[in-house]
């Protein structure tokens, strides 16, 4: 479904990134100043298992920088691009344009993929779940374990529990400007109990990168091989 638009149900709320349409501009130059943007991206794509002819997925790609710096990394893999904001995609395909690579871009929601079932090698995802309510973590990780070929990976960047007393603090800046309410499972380090509780397996932390606002963890998951419908599994 390259370049084509979702709807989203008038009964599913959507927020851009920044909580307000008119921060999309400056979107970009915000997360490289306070998130240490190139840092995460870049130990996140050494620690996916990147590989030629592999079809990936990055969800809720905002504006195109992962994706661009992983088809950079590897070419000669297949990549799309997934996010609800059609503004941050027109964003995300003015900048693979740009680089001069071939990224395909969709929008949805991502609780509500438009991908065939066991579609993907791999799925990453960087600085996203934070903005979820549980309830819609819990659905997008099952979609995420969906679309996943048996033994496919997940990689996922996102605020985690602090390393230190200091990052505790400096994350209640984050939780006043995004939410207490959808942050606490990170500042908990409820990340790799939820991948667990949708199924998947090898669920690690791999490392953990101080910030100015906190602690941002990256995080590891497996499709198992055999793997049994987890529709039944609690949420």
């Amino acid at each position: 479904m390259m370049g084509s638009v979702v709807k989203t149900s008038q009964n599913e709320k959507f927020i851009p990134a920044l909580g307000f349409h008119l921060f999309t501009p400056f979107y970009d130059l915000i997360v490289k100043l306070t998130g240490r943007e190139g840092t995460v991206k870049r130990a996140l794509i050494q620690q996916a298992d990147l590989q030629p002819g592999q079809k990936v997925l990055d969800l809720a790609c905002g504006t195109g920088t992962l994706a661009v710096m992983v088809k950079e990394f590897e070419p000669a893999l297949k990549l799309m691009g997934v996010d609800a904001d059609q503004r941050m995609l027109k964003k995300a395909k003015r900048k693979a344009a740009s680089a001069g690579v071939s990224i395909a871009f969709d929008q949805a929601l991502s609780f509500s993929l438009p991908y065939e079932d066991a579609d993907f090698d791999q799925v990453l995802s960087t600085m996203f779940f934070h903005h979820l309510t549980w309830d819609e973590k819990v659905r997008s990780v099952r979609e995420v374990y969906r679309v996943l070929q048996p033994g496919g990976h997940f990689y996922v960047a996102d605020w985690g529990a602090p390393d230190s007393r200091l990052m505790r603090y400096l994350f209640l800046i984050v939780q006043l400007l995004d939410s207490f309410a959808t942050t606490r499972d990170h500042i908990a380090g409820r990340l790799p109990e939820l991948f667990s509780s949708q199924g998947f397996i090898d669920v690690q932390q791999l490392q953990s990168v101080n910030t100015i606002y906190g602690t941002i963890a990256l995080y590891r998951a497996v499709k198992p091989l055999c793997s049994s419908d987890n529709s039944s599994m609690p949420a």
